[in-house]
């Protein structure tokens, strides 16, 4: 090629390059993220950061999802808003599901997110409550009527003889141990993490009876009705590889989500906290199945007993087959 012509023709080659760039670049619109909403049973709180800090960390925003979050009390309210299609998820524990099931609701289970019984009963030292059947006669605090408090604390009572009738319920709210300082109930029935936060704010010393001592049935699941299983399982394997993803984050670096909680979750504001917070959550994240199937691998067994005992109990009328309403082919690869 003669020298004359060598500039000639690198500039041709860069007005190429740059038309391919404009074509592809420019104007090339960036991919429009598809809308997807959690229901929960709580506002934004730091126990479940990993779901709040997609603005940071981009988990769902990485497959295309525009995640946004629907508050409630109690995992009943979880449920109420898949079915009235104010979300497409519902994050809520086994004993709604089973509950909402037991009433004729078609719904599906995809994800063991907590695969661990968080619950507790809790007492002041004074009160010389620490088995289950001293709870007879006695005022016991819940989150909600629709809580997986109350049905926990059902769960709790069995283990005596005893069921709500003896006992008085008092709806104390999320924040439940003021009123347990104060006196205005026996004892109350709560979540690990929430007794860490109780503790932080002077609760002082208390008697604690972990349900899962008892009864180690699993915390959370996400849930979705069955026609959106059916019809949306493409967009539900999108979400569920996300969360995974952000699970796996959190429990990888709690300090980064610590720090993250503090402008992310409306009970953040102090990391120390946080991070003892997180950690209780992340223990109760994994078990021995997922350690086996990975992250939200369902224990069907456990599941089951736990179904009949609801049922042995008068909680739910319906015999409920576990394999039946829990899949498990949406979940990511290990």
């Amino acid at each position: 090629m003669k020298p004359s012509i060598v500039p000639t023709v690198l500039r041709a080659l860069a007005t190429v390059t740059l038309l391919g760039c404009f074509v592809t670049g420019a104007l090339a619109q960036p991919a429009k993220l598809e809308k997807f909403t959690v229901a929960g049973w709580n506002k934004p709180v730091t126990e479940f950061t990993n779901l709040l800090v997609d603005e940071d960390k981009g988990f769902f925003k990485a497959r295309g999802l525009e995640l946004s979050y629907v508050p409630g009390a109690g995992g009943g309210d979880a449920i109420r808003n898949i079915l009235t299609g104010q979300a497409d998820v519902a994050f809520t524990d086994p004993s709604s599901f089973f509950a909402a099931l037991d009433k004729g609701e078609k719904l599906r289970a995809i994800y063991d997110i907590y695969p661990q019984n968080v619950f507790n009963v809790v007492s002041l030292k004074s009160s010389n409550i620490t088995k289950p059947s001293d709870l007879k006669g006695k005022k016991i605090g819940i989150y909600g009527l629709a809580s997986g408090t109350r049905l926990n604390l059902q769960l709790l009572l069995s283990q005596a003889g005893l069921s709500e009738s003896d006992v008085t319920i008092v709806v104390t709210g999320l924040l439940n141990f003021a009123p347990l300082m104060q006196g205005q109930v026996d004892a109350t029935a709560a979540t690990d993490t929430g007794l860490l936060v109780g503790r932080q704010k002077g609760l002082g010393e208390v008697n604690v009876m972990e349900v899962k001592n008892y009864v180690n049935v699993s915390s959370d699941f996400f849930v979705v009705r069955e026609e959106t299983y059916q019809k949306k399982k493409e967009l539900l394997k999108k979400f569920l590889a996300a969360y995974r993803d952000s699970a796996r984050w959190m429990i990888n670096n709690p300090q980064e989500a610590a720090n993250l909680a503090v402008k992310r979750a409306i009970d953040g504001s102090n990391p120390a906290i946080n991070l003892e917070v997180i950690k209780l959550r992340n223990f109760s994240t994994v078990s021995a199945t997922t350690e086996k199937h990975g992250l939200g691998a369902f224990d069907l067994e456990t599941l089951q007993k736990a179904a009949d005992t609801y049922k042995k109990l008068g909680i739910i009328k319906q015999h409920i087959k576990v394999s039946d309403v829990v899949s498990q082919d949406l979940l990511p690869a290990k």
